[in-house]
């Protein structure tokens, strides 16, 4: 009976260290960031037990539910006591903070810590193994963790990344692995590669990619015509998101099936703050009569646009943005090309012709 107790003990150990293994690893990782700046950023929250959307706009400190709505493609009608339920992956907004090589969000979250919470309790099962306990500890300052007391206000920072990916600006996604997920499908999914993936999250093999990782993925967005001085540049928006700006008086929204091109418009509700008593009725651009943003005028061969720029304190920025929408010309009937192909062909068979009449003559 000695022999199967043994193999017992050592099946049960590699268990709980493989265990161990599997929690380690799944536990939210720094992102790489080494631009100085702040930027918008997005993370997977997969709710542990059934919520609402009110609520999670307020666990993750989200100033207006619109935000939420609009990183999720929800439409603007969803109401705040929408169910969320437990399991279902929810896109969170937030402002990324990049310094000292890695980006964590700027100051927010916050968390009031609850009766009998700890801070394995929190990062694990409030904010679903987002964030570690030493994160947590260390961003606030704690030196000994079992000294946190009800009411007391933690800092809660949530991985990101600032930096431009191959040269573009792009939105940085905590994109929090499924079960049975490879890196070939979250790269097919959201329109990046396996190499990308794997540099960015330092990533050796395939093998080491773990259910409940959260993944450093960049998301493309979509050209815009903000300019730099405009006080919500750079407006980055990923495709199949919107956002509302300009004190919430312009929503723009980004669709890859229109040329990665962001579309802006006036969103008909009254501005965020008080810099404005209320939104411009009409937003016209300079130099074109009646063209307003969001409008397209079409001329022959080239479709002109009202484009948002930005905006300051005083006012909206707008830009004309003219495309040419005619078809490249192709080799055809018709064009020069077609007609020295033809006059080339007509001269050889003319000269085989000769020849053969010359040859029946002889």
């Amino acid at each position: 009976m000695a022999l199967p107790t043994a193999h017992l003990l050592l099946s049960l150990m590699l268990l709980f260290f493989a265990s161990l293994a599997t929690n380690s690893s799944s536990q939210s990782q720094p992102f790489k960031c080494t631009t100085s700046a702040t930027c918008h950023a997005l993370i997977d929250y997969v709710s542990p037990n059934t919520s609402t959307l009110s609520a999670i706009e307020a666990l993750f400190s989200i100033k207006n539910l619109r935000s939420l709505l609009g990183a999720n493609n929800f439409p603007l009608s969803t109401l705040p006591n929408q169910t969320v339920a437990a399991q279902q992956t929810i896109k969170i907004p937030f402002t990324c903070l990049c310094s000292n090589g890695t980006g964590i969000s700027n100051k927010k979250p916050t968390y009031i810590v609850q009766s009998g919470d700890d801070l394995d309790h929190i990062a694990r099962e409030v904010f679903s193994g987002l964030v570690t306990n030493q994160q947590i500890a260390a961003v606030n300052n704690i030196k000994n963790a079992s000294l946190i007391h009800p009411r007391d206000e933690l800092w809660i920072p949530l991985p990101c990344s600032c930096d431009e990916v191959g040269g573009e600006r792009v939105v940085h996604y905590g994109h929090v692995v499924e079960a049975g997920s490879t890196l070939e499908l979250i790269a097919e999914e959201y329109g990046t590669t396996k190499d990308t993936l794997m540099s960015l999250n330092s990533i050796v093999n395939d093998s080491s990619l773990m259910a409940g990782q959260v993944l450093d993925v960049p998301l493309k967005a979509c050209n815009s015509s903000v300019i730099a001085s405009s006080l919500d540049y750079p407006l980055l928006v990923p495709n199949g998101t919107y956002v509302f700006t300009a004190n919430s008086c312009m929503r723009c929204n980004c669709d890859s099936a229109k040329n990665w091109t962001l579309q802006c418009q006036p969103s008909q509700l009254r501005p965020a703050n008080n810099t404005w008593l209320t939104c411009p009725s009409t937003t016209l651009c300079e130099g074109a009569d009646n063209l307003s943003i969001g409008n397209t005028t079409i001329v022959g061969c080239n479709q002109t646009s009202c484009a948002y720029s930005g905006f300051n304190n005083q006012t909206i920025l707008t830009t004309l943005a003219t495309v040419n929408t005619c078809p490249a010309i192709s080799p055809g009937p018709g064009n020069n090309t077609s007609k020295i192909g033809l006059s080339w062909k007509f001269l050889f068979i003319s000269v085989h012709l000769i020849m053969l009449c010359l040859h029946l003559l002889w």
